[in-house]
């Protein structure tokens, strides 16, 4: 099983590891630039905001990243 702590650590990593930010993981996606940031994964009432899986897939399409891939990095985030 998984957490939000870890897709969302996990979003980071495959930016870090392509040399970019989460804005420009975003845009390169075709997203809007704030879509992955860290101030849109909780709402304002402290629910926690999960990426779509339309979001997900556009990522890992922009990064060059299998869905096994992401989740092999997933793992690998400690909660």
């Amino acid at each position: 099983m998984f957490t939000h702590k870890q897709i969302w650590a996990a979003i980071d990593a495959v930016a870090g590891t392509r040399g970019l930010s989460v804005s420009a993981l975003a845009k390169k996606a075709g997203l809007n630039a704030s879509a992955l940031n860290p101030s849109k994964r909780v709402g304002a009432d402290g629910h926690m905001r999960w990426p779509s899986t339309e979001t997900l897939s556009r990522v890992l399409m922009a990064a060059g990243i299998d869905l096994k891939g992401f989740a092999d990095i997933v793992d690998r985030m400690s909660d």
